[in-house]
């Protein structure tokens, strides 16, 4: 495993996250609690050190499993815990709210799941325009005064959001979607780390679809996140990603059949506004795969390579 300091956080993280919206089991695949509990002691046992939940992620559960593990192992000191706020799971459906009495009252509550007294970095999952940013903010600077979240930061926020956050307390972390086919938000990562900024990029697999599990469009039900909230798997957008994976079939057996999740991954961590690329994956072995991706390097020409079928078939 490699390690960056994360930001001016004063973190030195993996530079590869544990991501849990998949481990929690809402809105993708079945797997048993056993297994889902198995990949974050694997995560921690390969050396990752970043994990990143949410109370969104299915009710509190992913935080539950985290904060089960991480007690079990005895290691809260040894990993830097990241879970949100402003966005909760009730009955099947994500509600957002920023209010003060919310994020106070679902601070709490995360602590409990995760079993701890401090979080590590506290995101505000979505902005809320119901809510002035103000407030918002008044509320973490207070829980970081009294030592329970130690760095706050933002997800899915605008330069202009973060810009406007920034005048009511220190912004030390921005989490956006990033990877080979989602780059929209390049330009925001690389001025959030020239602010001083950690990166923490999510969907660096594309939802599963820059690992080559899938050529053949898959047909998944409309609770699925593949089809609710990522829009690779539809056309035209899909028969444009499978020209890039076949691209990535061909690097792959350059280095000698590497598994192709290894490549997109080595793509993200490369690039140098990244700190940290955040993984879902919800089996041991894959986390143990993916954790290959630093026993080799993209060469330089090889990115220039993809950055340009990307641009090809992505961008027009």
């Amino acid at each position: 495993m490699i390690y960056t300091p994360f930001g001016q956080t004063g973190c030195c993280v993996s530079e590869i996250a544990l991501g849990t919206w998949g481990i929690s089991g809402s809105g993708w695949d079945e797997n048993s609690e056993d297994v889902r509990l198995d990949a974050i002691r694997s995560a921690i046992e390969s050396g990752i050190n970043f994990i990143d939940t949410a109370p969104a992620y299915n009710g509190g559960i992913a935080e539950d499993y985290v904060g089960r593990v991480v007690q079990k192992m005895g290691i809260r000191d040894k990993v830097y815990i990241v879970t949100k706020c402003g966005t909760e799971f009730v009955n099947g459906k994500y509600v957002r709210s920023c209010a003060p009495s919310v994020i106070l009252r679902e601070c709490e509550t995360s602590l409990r799941n995760l079993r701890t007294d401090y979080i590590d970095l506290y995101l505000i999952h979505w902005p809320d325009a119901s809510v002035p940013i103000a407030e918002t903010m008044e509320t973490l600077n207070n829980l970081k005064q009294q030592g329970k979240i130690r760095h706050i930061g933002v997800s899915n926020f605008s330069r202009e959001q973060i810009i406007e956050a920034s005048k009511y307390g220190l912004i030390e972390a921005y989490q956006p979607q990033y990877s080979m086919v989602f780059r929209s938000n390049e330009n925001q990562m690389k001025w959030a780390a020239e602010q001083g900024m950690g990166i923490m990029a999510y969907g660096s697999l594309g939802a599963g679809i820059l690992t080559g599990t899938y050529r053949k469009r898959p047909k998944f039900p409309p609770t699925d996140n593949r089809s609710r909230f990522y829009k690779h798997f539809k056309e035209p957008k899909f028969s444009r990603i499978m020209k890039l994976v076949s691209l990535m079939d061909v690097i792959a057996e350059v280095h000698g059949g590497i598994p192709l999740a290894q490549i997109a991954i080595n793509w993200c961590v490369q690039k140098p506004f990244v700190s940290s690329s955040i993984v879902g994956v919800q089996h041991r072995e894959r986390i143990m795969e993916n954790c290959g991706s630093f026993d080799w390097v993209l060469t330089d020409e090889e990115a220039a390579i993809l950055d340009a079928a990307i641009k090809l078939y992505l961008e027009q």
